[in-house]
């Protein structure tokens, strides 16, 4: 159960993430929702992948997990910014 809710959390983290990088950037019509759902799926598998692999406690790894998705998301707005 803890697996499923880990993912849950993950998924909500990265569609937050994902629509806060699309707002900072200068768009008058605001974020795609195509677009938006995309780099929620980027940032996603990884992280998810990252929460899969380690060994550990469940929070440390939700939390390594977590930290993955902010790096990335930093990463692709300094990229695309």
């Amino acid at each position: 159960m803890a697996v499923k809710t880990s993912w849950l959390v993950l998924g909500a983290t990265a569609l937050v993430l994902s629509k806060t990088v699309f707002w900072f950037f200068d768009d008058p019509e605001g974020p795609n929702l195509l677009i938006v759902t995309v780099l929620a799926l980027v940032l996603y598998f990884p992280s998810m992948l990252v929460c899969s692999r380690c060994v550990g406690v469940e929070s440390a790894k939700l939390t390594l997990a977590i930290l993955t998705q902010v790096a990335l998301a930093v990463g692709v707005y300094t990229l695309m910014g």
